[in-house]
């Protein structure tokens, strides 16, 4: 039940991601990853669980990530260069920190649903 209940939240969560990056440069992108994860966590919380779809979803989520993390004004920058500075108090990503540091954040709570419902799937087969 607790396992329904929270991918609903994710689907729903994921759902309004995907609205809110359908005006961005790169929304084809991003639009595809977070309505990717809507769709799989929907299904989860019916009990359809696909681990044979999670495992390369997750491993290009997981790539990207690294990418973000590593790049020019990506996360380690933001930490190291820009000292962490608040990447949250507007929603203009006016700098290019923020937004590769926001798009590392949403891969990495993507994954983590999509590795719930991998591991959820396991346990229930």
């Amino acid at each position: 039940m607790l396992l329904t209940i929270l991918n609903i939240i994710f689907c729903i969560a994921f759902l309004w991601f995907t609205w809110v990056n359908i005006n961005d440069a790169d929304a084809w992108l991003w639009v595809s990853i977070y309505l990717i994860a809507a769709v799989l966590c929907g299904l989860a919380a019916f009990k359809f669980y696909y681990p044979m779809i999670y495992l390369p979803v997750i491993a290009f989520y997981l790539l990207y990530a690294i990418i973000l993390f590593f790049v020019k004004d990506g996360v380690l920058d933001w930490i190291t260069k820009y000292k962490g500075e608040n990447i949250a108090a507007t929603m203009q990503a006016t700098k290019p920190y923020i937004e590769k540091t926001r798009e590392f954040f949403g891969l990495l709570i993507v994954t983590g649903a999509l590795l719930i419902n991998l591991f959820a799937g396991y346990a229930l087969h």
